[in-house]
């Protein structure tokens, strides 16, 4: 890290806070920096539903279902008390769905503590909070002055001091670097402002340097080579995964079943499927599956869902009976229950490649 002395670090503060005060973005769960001088206080509530969300998802992605989350919880004691099935219903397309449960988990856990914890280790205490959410929620909600790390933050330092350590492995040198620059006055626009700049303006690709408040600061800008940080491990290639899945579909609904509550989509509800593995199924293994036997079915479209760590490929069958017949371990899923029900991102697609292949067959 090339910058060092206090009235820097003091200097950078005031710097992104002038600029931030103009420029913040209006985001729903935020208190504005004209809102805050005037009083108004974070909702940690908000604060922390809406940063569990942003883990791994988009801004235009989490607006929607933050503001579904809050028409049905509207206080963490809502969501405290809600059945999980309708917590992962809510949750049900947003993906990364443990966070679904650790939130469900963590509400009951401050509800019963009375509220969050006003310090940083006690939120590291709360099923489901690690050091960045435990950071934004101190500093945003609380002002403590913490400075949570985040993708977007690790952008800007490492452009700004031109931190060569690679990514992931240098997100300590990344926490460290942060930690100079902790503002005591206003954290959590300071967090806030960290966040922003990242996101609108030291964007991965073509960062608009010009417009940026650091940009007489920022070594990345004066020497060139701003796009070329920050520095990245070797990804290795993901691997692909294969699978089938039968849709049963009768005039009233579709046969479903819940997967196990830990683990890859966990809680959540799934048509019936083959065992994911690493080769494709063949026709011969297909057509003796237990549940392909003695059915006329149809072949859909296949579905590919990309999962963090793997590829998936499924094959889906489709069949449409007068009264689809329970399976062990399976129950019947009414049609006008399927927009409301806790179903992944990856069964809505094998049901919507079932449906229209049933529409035409």
């Amino acid at each position: 890290m090339r910058a060092s002395a206090p009235e820097t670090f003091a200097d950078l503060r005031h710097q992104l806070l002038a600029w931030y005060d103009v420029h913040a973005r209006r985001l729903p769960w935020r208190v504005s920096p004209a809102e805050g001088k005037a009083g108004r206080r974070p909702d940690p509530y908000h604060v922390w539903l809406s940063e569990i969300m942003l883990q791994q998802t988009g801004v235009v992605t989490v607006k929607p279902y933050f503001a579904a989350f809050l028409a049905r919880h509207p206080r963490l004691e809502d969501l405290a008390a809600a059945p999980l099935d309708d917590v992962l219903g809510l949750w049900a397309g947003l993906g990364y769905y443990a966070r679904a449960r650790n939130l469900h988990a963590g509400a009951q856990e401050v509800a019963s503590l009375g509220g969050f914890p006003a310090s940083l280790a006690g939120l590291l205490m709360v099923k489901g909070i690690g050091p960045y959410t435990a950071a934004a929620v101190a500093a945003i909600a609380f002002d403590l002055p913490h400075v949570p790390v985040d993708g977007n933050v690790e952008r800007v330092l490492s452009r700004l001091w031109l931190i060569d350590a690679a990514l992931p492995a240098g997100k300590p040198v990344f926490r460290d670097a942060a930690s100079k620059l902790e503002d005591t006055h206003r954290p959590g626009d300071f967090a806030q402002a960290m966040m922003d700049l990242g996101a609108t303006i030291c964007t991965p690709r073509n960062p608009a340097c010009g417009l940026c408040p650091w940009a007489g600061r920022c070594a990345g800008f004066a020497q060139g080579v701003a796009a070329d940080y920050p520095k990245k491990q070797a990804k290795k290639p993901k691997p692909v995964r294969f699978g089938v899945a039968f849709v049963l579909q009768d005039p009233k609904g579709i046969l479903v079943r819940r997967r196990p509550t830990e683990g890859l989509l966990g809680g959540m509800l799934e048509v019936p499927n083959l065992a994911w593995r690493d080769t494709p199924y063949e026709a011969s293994e297909i057509a003796i599956a237990d549940l392909h036997r003695n059915a006329n079915w149809t072949e859909c479209a296949p579905i590919r869902h990309v999962f963090t760590h793997f590829d998936l490929r499924m094959q889906v069958f489709a069949v449409r009976h007068r009264l689809v017949q329970s399976l062990e371990g399976y129950h019947h899923l009414a049609l006008d229950e399927l927009d409301a029900a806790a179903i992944p991102s990856l069964m809505q697609k094998i049901i919507a490649s079932a449906f229209d292949s049933l529409k035409s067959a």
